[in-house]
């Protein structure tokens, strides 16, 4: 049966598209928790040999988004929400540490990200769109990380941040996201008088909130 969510791969970067287009449907809960993973279907559906399927389906067990057992079916990891309760305080000390060494560095045009990225987060929940209140946060977050210009960051929150997604759109009804709009707005004005230790704090507590709301911890 054709997958509407995959076309056929263009590009030269094979293996990077594949994992990445497979990822993408398993955090947006396209590719439901529990549901099965074939890697003939998916290659027929990219339109390319098994190899690559199988090598990023390899890539997102090791992350713990796929299970699989020996002559059986790969599946998409159910929900595991004291798994997620784990992952919060990870990524929110990783972003709070971001926070720290990016806000000595942000520049004009990195406040109007911010505030641009802060708006959309408003609207989307207002909408009640998930995707695009995940999108937002997450471009809000970006901000801080790119101007920490720190690679080790970005690979730690890379294997964490999917499961945090996945629970929030997930139990999108349980979010109470406009308050973190108004943190976000704290975080801004931290970081407009170059508090980054105060920045830093704020940030962990918006993370630690959200993982508190989402997992009941």
């Amino acid at each position: 049966m054709k997958n509407k969510n995959i076309t056929p791969i263009k590009r030269l970067s094979l293996r990077d598209e594949v994992y990445e287009t497979i990822k993408k449907n398993i955090i947006q809960l396209d590719f439901e928790p529990g549901s099965r993973l074939h890697d003939k279907e998916l290659a027929e559906d990219f339109g390319i040999s098994r190899t690559p399927v199988r090598e990023a389906l390899k890539r997102l067990e090791d992350e713990g988004l796929v299970v699989s057992t020996p002559g059986s079916s790969t599946r998409v990891t159910p929900l595991n929400e004291e798994g997620a309760s784990h992952a919060f305080p990870v990524a929110a000390s990783l972003h709070a540490l971001g926070a720290r060494l990016g806000v000595p560095r942000l520049v004009p045009s990195d406040f109007k990200r911010l505030e641009a990225a802060n708006k959309n987060l408003e609207a989307a929940m207002k909408k009640q769109d998930i995707l695009g209140a995940v999108k937002a946060d997450e471009a809000f977050h970006e901000v801080y990380l790119s101007a920490a210009d720190n690679p080790e960051i970005i690979s730690a929150l890379k294997r964490i941040m999917p499961k945090i997604q996945r629970l929030e759109i997930a139990q999108f009804g349980s979010m109470n996201g406009l308050k973190s709009v108004e943190q976000h707005k704290k975080i801004m004005e931290a970081s407009r008088q170059g508090q980054e230790q105060l920045a830093s704090r704020l940030v962990e507590e918006n993370w630690l909130s959200l993982g508190g709301l989402l997992t009941g911890k």
